[in-house]
């Protein structure tokens, strides 16, 4: 179902970051440039979520979450107010009013996400029936093992993308009798929590439908992945060949 999310600032860059960060999910984004505007449209369209600037003018975010909150109709729904450094002042005020999570800004859309999944279900947007790659370009086989190669940056799009997709690949794996994959992560850049949570993820979708996965990567990512205890004692091969020889 696709969520609709309210970003309520007078800024157009904060609303164009909000817009940006939920662009991979199945979601339809309103805006409006202050608190009467975004209590019109709350009104109006029953979000599901609501992104609230605390500066600004006309009518200023606390002031419309306290009108939200008035509203029976409206004070269930889910806001994450932003605030600048210079109004941490105002974060008790807001908890006590009942918000549900709050950014201080300068933020990155990753930031947003992360707080956005706790309040609501994020759904990453299915393929249209054009003829587009459904695999989104991660997934290819290779004989009777599948390889997924992971992009050079992993965020929480990529990972949420990636393990939507494995949701289906790895049942229709499981139905056809192939139980093979290699997680090929050699254009990986940066080994952080968002590749751990990756990896971590396909091991464990992986594991529960008896598919065996073999990882590889550069001796640099491998020594990375040893400094995370999820992921310490995995072994890394150089190469999909030498992981593909590692099935045998």
């Amino acid at each position: 179902m696709t969520l609709r999310i309210l970003t309520v600032d007078d800024s157009k860059t904060i609303r164009m970051i909000v817009k940006k960060a939920f662009r991979p999910y199945d979601c339809e984004i309103l805006e409006a440039e202050n608190g009467v505007e975004g209590l019109a449209a709350a009104n109006k369209e029953k979000p599901d979520l609501i992104v609230l600037d605390i500066t600004m003018p006309v009518m200023n975010g606390v002031e419309m979450l306290e009108k939200l909150k008035a509203e029976p109709k409206l004070q269930n729904i889910p806001v994450i107010m932003l605030t600048a450094e210079s109004g941490k002042e105002n974060v008790l005020q807001i908890v006590k009013m009942g918000v549900t999570d709050y950014i201080v800004k300068p933020f990155k859309g990753e930031q947003l996400l992360e707080r956005a999944q706790k309040a609501v279900k994020l759904e990453i947007k299915k393929e249209d029936e054009s003829g587009e790659d459904k695999s989104g370009g991660y997934f290819s086989a290779d004989g009777d093992i599948q390889i997924i190669t992971v992009p050079e940056k992993v965020d929480m799009p990529v990972t949420a993308k990636i393990v939507n997709i494995l949701e289906t690949k790895a049942k229709q794996m499981s139905d056809q009798g192939i139980n093979k994959i290699v997680l090929d992560l050699n254009k990986v850049s940066k080994v952080d929590m968002s590749l751990i949570k990756l990896v971590i993820s396909v091991i464990e979708k992986c594991q529960g439908l008896k598919i065996y996965v073999r990882l590889t990567g550069t001796q640099a990512l491998s020594n990375g992945l040893k400094d995370f205890a999820e992921t310490s004692g995995l072994t890394i091969y150089g190469s999909v060949e030498e992981a593909k020889a590692a099935f045998n």
